[in-house]
C-alpha cells in the first residue's frame, strides 16, 4: 500500500506569528548593523587627517581657520554632516560662503568665499528720521549688499562710505550709492555718507562736507534729480565764488542751495547775502 506524505497547513494565526517574528528578527539585526556602522564610523581610523583650503584666504590663515572652525566640527570623515561643517567655516569672521567636499583618504577640501567690504553700516530704528543716531554697533556691508560683522580694524580701505537706514535696507542703499556716485564726480567729490529715514527720505553727505537732501522717490527719480543738480550747481558756485554747504532737491521746479556766505533759492533766482 502506497502512502503519500500529507502536508499539514498551519493555521493563519500561526503563520502571522511566524511572519511577525521574522520581521522582528530582521529589525533587530538591522538595528544592530546600523549601530555597529555608526560605532565603526567614529573609530579613530576614520578621523579627518587633513583639510585643504582653497579660494579666498586673504583674511584668514590656515592656522586661524583651524582655531575657529575645527572645534565646531563634529564626527569623523564618514559621519561628518557637510551642512554643519559648512556652517562651522561660515561662522569664521570674513567668511561669506564655504563648500566642503570629502577627499579620500580622510581629507576635507574647503572652498571659501570671503566678504569684500563695500561700506560701513549703521542701522537705525524703523520710523526714525535721518537725523536720529544709530543705537547699535557699526557693522559692514559686503559687495552683495549683505550686512556682516567683523573687526572694523581689519578694514584696509578707510574711504568706505557710511550707509545708515532701517533694517534690511542695506542692499538697496548700496545700490543707490553706486547709482549716485558717477554724478557726484562732476563736483570732484564723493558721497561719504548716505542716510535713509524710516519714511523713505534720502540724504547724501559729500566728502567736502556738503549735505544734500534728495527727498523721496525711486532710484531712477533720485538719480535724475541728482544728475540735474550736479550739472548746474557748478555754475552757481562759480558765479558766487563760494563752496557748496547744503542743497535741497525736494522742490518740484528746482532746488535750493546754501553756499559759504551766500544763500540762493534756485539757480535762476538772485541770491540773498547773509549778514
Amino acid at each position: 500500500m502506497n502512502t503519500a506524505a500529507a502536508s499539514i497547513a498551519l493555521p493563519p494565526d500561526v503563520r502571522l506569528m511566524n511572519a511577525v517574528s521574522a520581521l522582528l528578527v530582521l529589525a533587530v539585526l538591522g538595528g544592530a548593523l546600523l549601530l555597529a556602522g555608526r560605532w565603526a564610523m567614529r573609530l579613530p581610523v576614520f578621523n579627518v587627517r587633513g583639510i585643504q583650503v582653497v579660494g579666498d584666504v586673504s583674511r584668514n590663515s590656515v592656522a586661524s581657520l583651524r582655531a575657529n572652525a575645527l572645534p565646531r566640527l563634529r564626527g569623523s570623515f564618514l559621519s561628518l554632516d557637510l551642512k554643519d561643517g559648512r556652517a562651522a567655516f561660515e561662522a569664521v569672521p570674513w567668511v561669506r560662503h564655504a563648500e566642503l567636499q570629502r577627499i579620500w583618504p580622510m581629507r576635507l577640501k574647503v572652498r571659501l568665499e570671503e566678504h569684500r567690504a563695500a561700506a560701513y553700516w549703521e542701522p537705525r530704528p524703523d520710523g526714525a528720521d535721518a537725523d536720529s543716531e544709530s543705537t547699535t554697533e557699526r557693522a559692514l556691508v559686503n559687495s552683495f549688499g549683505e550686512v556682516f560683522q567683523a573687526n572694523l580694524g581689519d578694514v584696509e580701505d578707510e574711504d568706505l562710505p557710511v550707509l545708515s537706514g532701517p533694517a534690511h535696507s542695506a542692499g538697496d542703499m548700496l545700490a543707490m550709492w553706486r547709482a549716485l556716485e558717477p554724478a557726484v564726480e562732476r563736483l570732484d567729490d564723493e558721497i561719504e555718507r548716505l542716510d535713509l529715514s524710516g519714511r523713505g527720505s534720502w540724504r547724501a553727505t559729500l566728502g567736502k562736507g556738503a549735505v544734500i537732501e534728495l527727498g523721496r522717490g525711486s532710484q531712477a527719480e533720485l538719480v535724475q534729480r541728482f544728475e540735474r543738480f550736479t550739472r548746474t550747481v557748478v555754475t552757481v558756485e562759480a558765479r558766487y565764488h563760494a563752496p557748496l554747504l547744503a542743497a535741497d532737491l525736494r522742490h518740484a521746479d528746482g532746488y535750493a542751495v546754501r553756499l559759504r556766505g551766500v544763500t540762493t533759492q534756485t539757480p535762476g533766482k538772485p541770491a540773498n547775502k547773509k549778514r
